[in-house]
Formats: C-alpha cells, structure tokens, sequence
C-alpha cells in the first residue's frame, strides 16, 4: 500500500505482507543462518546424525546434508535457497553438500556484521566475488595431480568420503567395492576418462552385515524366473532380450466370432497355439536359452518355453533391459521375427539365488562387463539406506578424479590455506571491498573449526596452530585430524578429496550467499485458501493461513 496526498492506493493484492529493508535483510539472513546451524554438527568423521521424521512416521536417519534438507519441508523462501546450494552440490559432484551449506551460513554471518557497520551489501557481494574468484585460483595451483585409474588414489578418496558417514567401520572395505565398479565402468574418451554412474546399478536389501556387500560383474534383477519347470540356472548363457510380449495380442477394437461348428472353436484355439509356439521357435532357433522381456509371457508360451529348457524373466525395467544389452553385448528385439543369433548377448552364468526372502536373477560374467551392479548388504533398513547414501556420494567423489584428476588435502586444510592467502592477497585490495575479502577469507576458515569442534578440540587453538602451520610452505596440507583430535598432515594421513568438489563447494556457496544478501524487499503474497475442515468444527492446520474450520452443524 502506497499513500499519495493522504489518499492510500492499494498497488498489491490485499493481505500481501511487505517487508523491507534492513528487516527483510535481517530476517532472511536469519532463516539462511538458521539452516546452516542445523547442519553444521553434522559435518565431519565426527559429526552427529539427524533423526528426521515425516508426515507419513517414516524414519530417515543420516548426516548427509543433502538428504537432510530434502527431508526438511522448509517453508521460508531465503531457507529454500540453502536447500537448493545443497542439492546443486549433490547433483553436481555428489559430496560437500553439508561443507556448501556451512560455508554460505558463515558467509551470511560474517555480511551480517559489515552490514551493521553500514557497509552496502553489494559492495560486499563484490568483495566476496573477487575473493571467491582468486580462491579457486588458489586451490588450482595447490592441487595434486594424480592417474585418474590409479585404484589406490582412488581408494583413498571413496574412503575420505566415507569416514563421514555411518558405515565408517566398514568404509575400507566398501570404499574397495566402489572403485573396482567405477573403474570397471570408466572408459576412454579421446584423451579424457569418462565414467557414466547410470550404468552401476545400485540394489540393496537388508540382512546380512555391511561387508555382505558385493561388487557383481553383471545384473541382479529383482524378479524371478517364471515358471516353475525352467531351470534355474544356465552357464554359457545365450541371451535374448525382447521388448514386446510373448501373448496373443487383443485387438485394439472391439470383435465379433460367430462360430456355427465346435470344430471351427477348436481351430481358433489351435491357431492360438500356434502363434505362441511359433514365438517360442523363433527364441529357440536363434539360440537362445535365457529370455528376459520387458513386457508379460502368456501362461501357455511359458508352458512351451519351460518345455524347451528356456530360462525366462518378464516385466524386467527398461532401465534394466537397456544395462544389460551393454553388459552382456545383446541387442534389443522388438519383432521375434527378426531374432538371429547375431542379436544375442552372452554370459557366463544366469541363475536364481535366494536373497533372504526373495528371488532374484543373477547374470554374471558378461561379455562387456560395462554395467555393474552393488548389492548392498546390512543389519536393518536404515543401515541400508544410509549405506545407499554414502556409496552414491563416494561413487561421484570417485568419478570426479577419474574425469578431473586433481585431488587436496581433506579435514579442512585445503580451507586453511584458501583462508591464510586470501587474508595476505586482501591487503593489496582498496576501500571496503578488502573487509569482504577478510570476512570471506574468516567465513572459509570455518570448516576446519566446525570439524574441529564437532571433534571436541578447542577451536581456538585449532584456529592458532591451523594459522602457524599455514603461514609456512610446508604447512599447505595441514588440517584437522578429528579422530585423533589434532592438527596434523592430511596428505600424509592420505584423507584426500576431489578438487572439484572444493571448487563446487566454494562456488555454489558464494553464489546463494551473494542471492540472499541482494535482496532488500520480500513481497509475500497471502496463502491460498484450502477446503473448509470436516463438519464438527475442526480447527485450522497448523501454518497454513486461513484455514480455518467449517462452524458446527446443528
């Protein structure tokens, strides 16, 4: 609402609330603040998991930042924008999400403070650009390279970034899973390695414990075979895969028969017969002796194909069908007619194994084993969950070095020393773009000090013996060793990580902090109006305006 000569003029929707200024800053700087801080104990090989519960009583336990704000149904449009760093960061490079999170918090934090001092905010968004733009710089020049098909630098990072979760106990051994399934994928690309994560199938069932967990070089499909005669396992399997049904097909409009003779019914169901076994000829002839569909089997060609010692599965995903055309070398059919050997795929064992309750089909020993799958293995459903979460984020940290092989320090150090150049480069700056430098250069400096705090170190020595050590070249991969609880060389210790993820994590975080403190005015318009409650005068839910309930009947 505006006033011109005493008159008001309504420009906006009634009931759109306004807020302007330093209140829609501070209250926005609030919300982004708020998100960070519930995240922030999270982060490291010592940080604390979230129990989150939803609507519906289903439980999700995990300290993956990611999974974590997903979870969360944040209402307040600054919060969203955290959200979103962290599942731009997940998507992208599949670790760091917490580390994006914790660094735009402090980035807000430390904007605050300037802002209160009258400092304009983009002024400060200018100063935070530049020095983000040189800490990239900074972590390109101390980075290492490494052979991205090097499996023990690639171990070291998939364990780095699994010592983090819940399966830490376990981490070397799965860690050991994760790189031999992405080098067994990775293939070269002109003078680049490339490898494509769609093509590791991740299928997981609890039971067992977590070293229960295997690498198999082929498919697990979680159906099972058929029909009870067709036998359970083939070696030297020929494989067709089929994309249309072995059934009669219906006519798409509706038909008549009339039939004046039973043996014109027999006839019509013979020639029924017939169609199906014909079906059954064509697989047979071709020289196969594994089926997998996508679509359904009918009853009788299933009678037909059990007869001939066909192993068959249907209704297989096509997600599925196309992995395994890849792995096992077939080519897709979609006419049974035009089957011939040249169309199938090749395995060295397709068999049906219990797992616990289950039945599945496993094909094993493919002919290019380019698609994979990892059975994960634990003690409960949440275990197997949360261990699903971290292989996804050590399989990208993995991918990552095998398409940019370029790896730092973990436990912070790499932060430290962005944090130490920064501070020396900012006094070269002019005016008060130099206290943004510094504020984002304190801001970088809080990961190690949060890893450290969340470890129960003193974060004041961390942060004295953390700038001693980086103040001297030696000092470059010092960081926080959380679970002895010191500062020591990361390097050495070999907790590594992917240089690109450092690079999304400051970039990303640079990005939403730089959005929210743009924003000097938030016009929100009212909530729309939902269906009355039931009858018997419910109340209103709890945060959605203007629900309220329906007045009492008589």
């Amino acid at each position: 609402m505006s006033s011109f000569g005493g008159q008001p003029i309504y420009i906006l929707k009634e009931g759109t609330g306004e807020t302007k200024g330093r209140d829609a800053q501070r209250n926005n700087l609030a919300a982004a603040k708020l998100i960070a801080e519930i995240v922030r104990t999270s982060l490291g090989p010592r940080g604390m998991d979230k129990m989150l519960v939803d609507s519906l009583g289903d439980v999700t336990i995990t300290n993956d930042g990611a999974t974590m704000l997903k979870e969360i149904d944040v209402q307040h449009p600054a919060a969203k924008m955290m959200v979103e760093i962290s599942k731009a960061t997940d998507n992208e490079v599949g670790d760091g999400t917490t580390s994006a999170v914790v660094v735009a918090g402090a980035l807000l934090e430390r904007a605050e403070e300037l802002i209160d001092k009258e400092v304009h905010p983009i002024i400060i968004v200018d100063g935070y650009t530049k020095a983000v733009e040189k800490a990239q710089d900074i972590l390109e020049k101390i980075a290492e390279k490494v052979d991205p098909m090097s499996r023990p630098d690639l171990l070291k990072v998939a364990t780095t970034s699994m010592l983090t979760k819940l399966v830490t106990e376990d981490a070397p051994y799965l860690a050991g899973v994760v790189v031999d399934a992405s080098l067994q994928v990775a293939e070269k690309v002109d003078r680049e390695y490339k490898a494509d994560l769609d093509n590791i199938k991740v299928e997981k069932k609890p039971g067992g414990a977590l070293k229960d967990t295997k690498l198999i070089k082929g498919m697990v499909l979680d159906k099972e075979v058929v029909h009870s005669g067709m036998p359970k396992r083939i070696d030297e399997a020929k494989i067709a895969l089929v994309n249309s049904p072995l059934e009669i097909e219906k006519t798409e409009f509706s038909a008549e028969i009339r039939i004046d003779d039973p043996a014109q019914m027999q006839k019509f169901l013979d020639e029924e017969n017939n169609i199906l076994k014909g079906m059954v000829d064509s697989i047979v002839d071709a020289g196969a002796n594994v089926l997998i569909t996508q679509k359904g089997i009918d009853d009788l060609a299933q009678h037909f194909l059990a007869k001939r010692g066909v192993l068959c599965v249907r209704r297989v995903k096509e997600s599925d069908m196309s992995k395994l055309a890849k792995a096992t070398g077939a080519r897709m059919v979609t006419n049974l007619e035009d089957l011939s050997p040249k169309d199938l795929g090749y395995a060295k064992l397709v068999e049906e194994r219990k797992v616990e309750e289950d039945k599945w089909v496993f094909v094993e020993g493919c002919k290019n084993p380019k698609a994979v799958t990892i059975l994960v293995r634990g003690g409960t459903q949440r275990i197997v969950d949360e261990a699903e979460r971290a292989l996804h984020d050590a399989l990208m940290v993995t991918k990552d070095v095998i398409e940019k092989p370029y790896v730092v320090g973990g436990g912070g150090a790499p932060e430290a020393e962005v944090s130490s150049q920064i501070r020396e480069w900012a006094q070269k700056l002019s005016g008060r773009e130099q206290l943004a430098a510094l504020k984002f250069a304190d801001a970088v400096e809080s990961i190690p000090l949060t890893l450290a705090e969340n470890a129960g170190m003193d974060p004041i020595d961390t942060q004295v013996e953390l700038r001693s050590k980086h103040g001297k070249p030696a000092g470059v991969w010092f960081g926080v060793d959380a679970m002895n609880g010191k500062v020591a060389d990361m390097y050495a210790k070999s907790i590594i990580e992917p240089l690109a993820v450092k690079l999304q994590v400051l970039r990303s975080a640079t990005e939403a902090a730089s959005m929210i403190l743009r924003i000097d005015d938030v016009i929100a318009a009212t909530k729309m109006k939902g269906p009355s409650g039931p009858p018997g005068g419910g109340g209103g839910m709890g945060g959605m305006g203007g629900m309220g309930g329906m007045p009492p009947m008589d």
